[in-house]
């Protein structure tokens, strides 16, 4: 069984991903295996109901392409427990606005797991924007990327976990003080 970094510990994971097949084309709902599965959103838009009758909330979740529309899921929220969202090259950002939109606009509450081309490098950002679990690269250390998260002690600008720009919550801290 392999492990992420969850709410910023290493643990099991216990989910398995759903990839397309090798001809691209997606496996049948029926096809896939017991336990948790993390599908594609394509998968989720075709078989939603046979997913849904076929396992309970806790057993189902749903990973964004970086070209998937995050408000399209929006209103499937109470069908699933996890969200992950795919970076299939290093150099592909988009899943962080995906994040930021999950969290910000569409009010998504539950786990927001990064996949793909997931290395140390990114994960303070990742964070950053909302995500708290983290499918480190299978070639790279998971607990040397746990490191990352002591890497920065301040943060200037406002993000998902610190809405407060710096200069803003120093102005609070003085006016406390005074």
């Amino acid at each position: 069984m392999t492990s992420i970094i969850k709410n910023r510990s290493v643990v099991r994971d216990d989910w398995t991903v759903v990839r397309a097949l090798e001809d691209g084309s997606l496996p049948a709902a029926e096809a896939l295996p017991g336990g948790r599965v993390l599908v594609p959103f394509a998968l989720w838009t075709q078989a939603r109901e046979a997913l849904v009758a076929s396992r309970g909330r806790d057993e189902l979740g749903v990973w964004l392409a970086p070209d998937d529309e995050p408000a399209e899921l929006a209103g499937d929220f109470d069908k699933i427990s996890l969200i992950g969202v795919d970076f299939p090259v290093f150099r592909d950002g988009r899943g962080y606005s995906t994040a930021r939109l999950l969290r910000d606009r569409y009010g998504w509450s539950g786990e927001l797991r990064a996949i793909g081309d997931v290395l140390r490098d990114h994960l303070n950002f990742m964070a950053r924007c909302g995500f708290d679990a983290f499918a480190v690269r299978a070639d790279k250390d998971i607990h040397d990327a746990l490191r990352a998260f002591e890497e920065f002690t301040v943060k200037y600008q406002g993000a998902y976990d610190t809405p407060a720009p710096l200069f803003r919550r120093r102005a609070e801290l003085e006016s406390e003080r005074a």
